[in-house]
C-alpha cells in the first residue's frame, strides 16, 4: 500500500526557480511585452492616420474614457455587476457539470443515456438560449446566472466524464492489488488522475463564463460590462467599446491566475517534465 499512496500524498519535487537559466518572475513580466508593443504601435497608428481614430481611438483616449469612468464610480459598479455573474454562473455550472460528469464518467449505463442528450444540447449557440431563459425566468439575474451556467457546465462535464473514462486500467489493477477499498482506491488512484483534467476544464469553463456573461448582459441589463458594449454601441462610443473589451481581456486574465493559484495545491504532487526544466 506504500507504493500508491506517495503518488497522491506526498509533493512532488520542489518547482526550480529558473527555466533554461531565466528567473520564472521575468519570464512572467514578458508576458506583457506583446500587450505593451501592441498599443505603442496601435497609438502611433492612430496618430499617424494609418488607421482611423474615430472608429480605432488610441489606446490613450481609451484609458482617459475608462478614468472618468473609474472617477465617477460607474465603472466599479460595472465591473463588480459582471464579476457576481460570473462568479455565481460559474460556480452553479462547475459543481453541475463535476456532478454530473463524474458520475457519467463512472457508469457506462448513466452515459450511455445521457452523454447524447448533452452533446447535442452543447452544441446549441448561447444566444439561442436567451429568448428561452427570458420567457422563463424573466429579464432579471436569474435569468443571466442560468446563460452562464449553461455556459460553464459543459467544458467542465466533458473534461471530468472525459478524464474518468481515460484512467489506466492498469492503476486500477495496482490498487486491488495491494487490497485497496472502494474509498481508498479514489481517493488514492481516480482523484490524482482526474485532478488534472478537472482543473483544465474548470479553467475553460472560466472562459466560456466570461464569453457567456455578454450574452446574459445583453438581456436587458442596466449594469455590466456587457451593458458598456451595448451602450457605446447605441451611443457611437468606440472609445467606450473597446475598453470594456479591455475591461473583459484584463479581468479573464486576472480570475484565470486566480483560479490557477487556488488550484495549485491540487497538482502539487505532479512531477512533469515542465518542472525539471
Amino acid at each position: 500500500m506504500s507504493v500508491i499512496s506517495p503518488v497522491a500524498e506526498e509533493a512532488g519535487p520542489a518547482t526550480s526557480s529558473r527555466v533554461f537559466g531565466i528567473p520564472r518572475r521575468a519570464l512572467a513580466a514578458a508576458g506583457l511585452v506583446l500587450p505593451i508593443l501592441l498599443a505603442l504601435v496601435w497609438e502611433w497608428a492612430a496618430r499617424q492616420g494609418v488607421v482611423s481614430a474615430r472608429l480605432m481611438p488610441p489606446p490613450s483616449k481609451i484609458w482617459a474614457t475608462m478614468a472618468d469612468l473609474a472617477a465617477t464610480g460607474e465603472l466599479k459598479t460595472h465591473v463588480i455587476a459582471t464579476l457576481y455573474r460570473v462568479f455565481v454562473g460559474f460556480a452553479l455550472g462547475a459543481a453541475a457539470g463535476t456532478l454530473i460528469g463524474a458520475v457519467a464518467g463512472a457508469s457506462e449505463a448513466v452515459r450511455r443515456i445521457i452523454d447524447p442528450t448533452l452533446q447535442a444540447l452543447r452544441s446549441v449557440p448561447s444566444i439561442a438560449w436567451v429568448p428561452l431563459f427570458i420567457l422563463w425566468l424573466g429579464i432579471f439575474e436569474t435569468s443571466k446566472i442560468a446563460l452562464i451556467a449553461v455556459g460553464v457546465f459543459f467544458p467542465v462535464y466533458l473534461g471530468v466524464a472525459g478524464a474518468i473514462e481515460s484512467i489506466d486500467r492498469k492503476l486500477l489493477e495496482v490498487g486491488r492489488v495491494f487490497r485497496l477499498s472502494r474509498p481508498a482506491l479514489v481517493r488514492r488512484v481516480m482523484l490524482p488522475a482526474v485532478l488534472p483534467a478537472w482543473v483544465i476544464s474548470l479553467r475553460s469553463g472560466l472562459g466560456l463564463g466570461f464569453m457567456f456573461v455578454v450574452a446574459a448582459e445583453f438581456m436587458g441589463a442596466a449594469e455590466g460590462l456587457g451593458y458598456l458594449l451595448v451602450d457605446g454601441q447605441q451611443m457611437g462610443k468606440p472609445d467606450q467599446i473597446l475598453g470594456a473589451i479591455i475591461a473583459f481581456a484584463v479581468l479573464g486574465k486576472f480570475c484565470d491566475q486566480l483560479l490557477v493559484l487556488v488550484t495549485r495545491p491540487l497538482l502539487v504532487w505532479q512531477d512533469t517534465a515542465r518542472s525539471a526544466l
